[in-house]
């Protein structure tokens, strides 16, 4: 036996023994746990489908055929068949009724326009607005000052507000 292989549970040892019958010299340590826990998984559900069949039969412990029937049940759902043939003919007929378009562009790859893509720029900025020291000096002197009925009440704020700014995704830009 390998180094450190005598302390190994039985199960490992088994899905240690399957990889080497599949051809399987070496791995990583992490792939015999991810097998244990997959293994463990599928056993667990088969049962807990099989008990769910048991009860629904009226039957106080499961059996053989309950364990059959939730192994099936989980076998018609995890594994689907390929259409048939003449399906997939048929559709590959279907599709390349519709010519290529025509090569218009000239040497390289061709790329899909701007608005096709998926890494145009798609983000929003928060751009502050800068106060000149003047306007900062003016609105100092006007909050000492007592406020006199004529003038229209500031809205606190308005010259720190953000301006955002965003970019779509399929937004035409100019040229």
């Amino acid at each position: 036996m390998a180094e450190g292989e005598e302390d190994l549970p039985r199960d490992a040892k088994i899905v240690k023994s399957l990889l080497k019958s599949m051809g399987v010299e070496e791995h990583e340590p992490r792939v015999v746990h991810q097998f244990l826990e997959l293994w463990y998984r599928y056993a667990v559900d088969v049962l807990t489908d099989a008990q769910v069949y048991s009860e629904h039969a009226g039957k106080a412990t499961i059996d053989c055929d309950d364990i059959k029937l939730a192994i099936q049940s989980k076998v018609n759902f995890s594994f689907s068949q390929p259409p048939p043939r003449e399906v997939l003919l048929e559709l590959a007929r279907n599709r390349n009724k519709t010519p290529l378009p025509k090569n218009v562009g000239g040497s390289g790859i061709p790329l899909p326009p701007e608005e096709d893509t998926l890494i145009s720029p798609n983000y929003q900025l928060v751009i502050q607005k800068k106060q000149n020291p003047q306007t900062l000096e003016e609105t100092d002197e006007e909050e000492t000052a007592a406020p006199s009925s004529s003038q229209e009440p500031k809205i606190e704020g308005l010259q720190n507000t953000p301006q955002r700014v965003s970019f779509p995704l399929g937004a035409k830009r100019p040229k």
